[in-house]
C-alpha cells in the first residue's frame, strides 16, 4: 500500500470513530429537558391544562363507550374526571346558598323530679329549615315536643316553656312559637316574628339517586352553622325511631349528630332533599344517618300551618297482627285481630266487632296493621272503605265511612 493510500484509510477511520457524548448523551439530556419544559407549561398554564383535561375526558368516555358496546351495552356510566378544586367549589357554593336558610333552635322545658324539690329546667337543642320569608320554620317534632323525649323514671319533662331561634350570622335571639306538631311523622312547624328571611329552595326527593352528593347542615352538639358532606347511601330505607314510629327515609353517610335534627340534607344544587332526623349509634357504627324525604313533608307542614295539626282518616280499632302459627293455634285466620273498638268510631258504626279478623281492605288481602294503614292513608276523611272480616268461621263484608282522627 502506498503512503497516500494509507493516509486516506486512516482519515476514514477517524471519521467513523464512535463519539458517545455527541451521539447518545446530548440527545438524551436534550429530550429530558424538553419533556420537563412541556409538562411544566401544560400543568401550570391554565389554557394548556384545561385542554389536556378535556382530551382525557373525551378519551375516557370513548373508551368506556367502546367497552360498554362491546360487552354488555348496558348503563352509560359517568366517568368524567373532576378536579378536587371543582368538588371543593361545589361544597362551598352549596354551603353559602343554604346556610342562611338554616336556624339553630333551643327549647327550654320544665322538669319535675321524684325528690319533690320543686321544678327545674332543662334545655334541648336542634335545627330548623326556613320554609317561608315571613318566619315559618320546619323542624322535627322530637326537637320541640317533650313527649318524644326518652322516658326516665326519676323525672318528668313538662311542656316547652320557651323556644329560641338563632339565625345565620345574626346574634339576635328570636322567640319561637310552636304552630303545630305531628308525632307520627316526627315533624313540627314553629314561627318567629321576622320578615325578609331566606327561604330554602326545596328539591325533588323522588329523583334522589344512590351515590349522589349530599350535605347535612345544622347545629350538631350546639356548633351552629356546621356542614358535613358525603353521599346518598340509600333511598326508601325503612327505619324505626325510639318511639316506635316508622319512616321511609333517605340514608346518608354525611355526619349527623345530636343537634342536627330538623336541619337540612341538601343536594349539589343547594336544594333541600330531606329533613335530618336520626342516626344509628353504637360500637362499630359510623356514617349511618337518616333524613325524612322533603316531598313527604309538604302536605304535613301545610296542614300544620293551616290547622295546627294533621288531619288523618280514622277507623277506630286496636288490633294485633296474626301470623300463621298464632292463627292456627286459635282456630283463626291470618290477618288483623280486633282487640278493641273506640266508641262512636267509624269501625263501631260499621259493625266491626271485637274478635273479628280483618283479612281484606278495598279488595286487597292484608295481613298486618301496616298494610291496612297504607290503604287507609291514601284516602280522605269522609271516604268509604270496604273491609272483609272473618267472624265465627265465616267471612263478612262491611262498609265504613272514615272519620277524622281525634
Amino acid at each position: 500500500m502506498t503512503e497516500n493510500n494509507f493516509e486516506i484509510v486512516e482519515k476514514k477511520a477517524k471519521e467513523n470513530k464512535f463519539d458517545f457524548s455527541k451521539t447518545i448523551l446530548l440527545p438524551f439530556v436534550s429530550g429530558i429537558l424538553g419533556t420537563a419544559l412541556v409538562i411544566g407549561c401544560c400543568t401550570t398554564i391554565p389554557i394548556f391544562k384545561n385542554n389536556i383535561i378535556r382530551q382525557l375526558i373525551t378519551v375516557n368516555n370513548i373508551s368506556s363507550e367502546d367497552k360498554n358496546s362491546s360487552t354488555n351495552n348496558s348503563t352509560n356510566l359517568n366517568t368524567q374526571l373532576i378536579s378536587l378544586s371543582g368538588y371543593s367549589d361545589t361544597g362551598v357554593g352549596v354551603a353559602q346558598k343554604v346556610q342562611p336558610s338554616i336556624v339553630a333552635i333551643t327549647v327550654e322545658y320544665s322538669v319535675n323530679t321524684i325528690f319533690n324539690r320543686g321544678p327545674s329546667t332543662a334545655t334541648a337543642k336542634g335545627s330548623g329549615i326556613i320554609i317561608s320569608e315571613d318566619g315559618y320554620i320546619l323542624t322535627n317534632n322530637h326537637v320541640v315536643n317533650s313527649s318524644s323525649s326518652t322516658n326516665n323514671s326519676f323525672y318528668e319533662i313538662g311542656e316547652a316553656n320557651k323556644v329560641t331561634v338563632k339565625l345565620y350570622n345574626d346574634t339576635t335571639e328570636y322567640e319561637g312559637e310552636i304552630i303545630g306538631t305531628d308525632s307520627q311523622t316526627d315533624l313540627a312547624v314553629i314561627k318567629i316574628k321576622k320578615d325578609g328571611l331566606t327561604a330554602a329552595e326545596l328539591g325533588d326527593s323522588s329523583s334522589v339517586q344512590v351515590g349522589e352528593f349530599a350535605m347535612a347542615i345544622g347545629s350538631p352538639l350546639g356548633l351552629d352553622n356546621s356542614v358535613t358532606a358525603g353521599i346518598v347511601s340509600a333511598v326508601n330505607r325503612e327505619v324505626e325511631d325510639d318511639d316506635g314510629n316508622k319512616y321511609t327515609a333517605i340514608q346518608t353517610d354525611a355526619a349527623i349528630n345530636s343537634g342536627n335534627s330538623g336541619g337540612a340534607l341538601v343536594n349539589s344544587k343547594g336544594q333541600v332533599i330531606g329533613v335530618n332526623t336520626l342516626k344509628l349509634s353504637g360500637t362499630g357504627v359510623e356514617g349511618v344517618g337518616f333524613a325524612i324525604p322533603i316531598n313527604s313533608t309538604k302536605d304535613i307542614y301545610e296542614q300544620l300551618i293551616e290547622y295546627n295539626k294533621v288531619k288523618r282518616p280514622y277507623i277506630g280499632i286496636g288490633g294485633r297482627d296474626l301470623d300463621e302459627q298464632t292463627a292456627k293455634a286459635n282456630n283463626l285466620v291470618v290477618g288483623i285481630y280486633v282487640r278493641s273498638i273506640a266508641e262512636f268510631s267509624a269501625a263501631e258504626k260499621a259493625g266491626v266487632k271485637i274478635g273479628d279478623v280483618i283479612i281484606e281492605a278495598d279488595g286487597q288481602k292484608i295481613k298486618t296493621t301496616d298494610e291496612l294503614n297504607a290503604i287507609k292513608n291514601k284516602k280522605q276523611i269522609g271516604d268509604t272503605m270496604k273491609l272483609k272480616v272473618y267472624r265465627n268461621g265465616k267471612e263478612k263484608e262491611l262498609t265504613l265511612t272514615l272519620q277524622e282522627q281525634p
